[in-house]
């Protein structure tokens, strides 16, 4: 199945716009003010041990990659390169998404969700960054969990946008 149908099988209600592709948060802000939601970040990570972290926060928190190790439990986190983010989500950098678990068959992928999420529409590239689309928050963990990956909360310190 494709997102689409995967969202319509589950009965969530979307509003998507199409604009140009966009690779950045700056230029994601502009896409923000045409859809009614809250802009949001992904952040596709890794361990030495090939193991995948999905995080998804606000737009406009710093993410210290220190603290998300901490939180899974590992040494270190870094990006994941724009091939292994291919290999295992299908989707091309800038284009970083929840959704794009639905090409996860092997279920690597471990979602982190800042819990400030909670509650919100938020905004997401549908497996592409020349959409966006808004979703309510439990929507989006009833997509989460109908394709069977696992998903944990954290909370960050708000802190102005410098970088990542």
């Amino acid at each position: 199945m494709n997102l689409y149908e995967i969202l319509e099988k589950l009965n969530i209600q979307f509003e998507e716009k199409k604009h140009e592709p966009v690779t950045t948060i700056e230029e994601a802000l502009k896409i923000a003010d045409m859809i009614k939601g809250l802009g949001t970040k992904s952040l596709f990570l890794h361990d030495k041990k090939k193991h995948y972290y999905l995080v998804i926060a606000e737009e406009n928190k710093r993410i210290n990659i220190k603290e998300i190790a901490h939180i899974v439990g590992k040494s270190s986190l870094s990006f994941a390169s724009p091939e292994r983010l291919m290999e295992v989500l299908g989707l091309e950098a800038g284009s970083v998404t929840p959704f794009g678990i639905i090409n996860d068959h092997e279920n690597k992928v471990k979602i982190l969700i800042d819990e400030e999420l909670k509650g919100k529409r938020l905004l997401f590239h549908p497996n592409t960054n020349c959409k966006t689309i808004s979703v309510e928050f439990d929507d989006l963990i009833k997509f989460i969990e109908f394709e069977e990956h696992s998903y944990l909360f954290f909370q960050l310190e708000m802190r102005e946008q410098s970088g990542v």
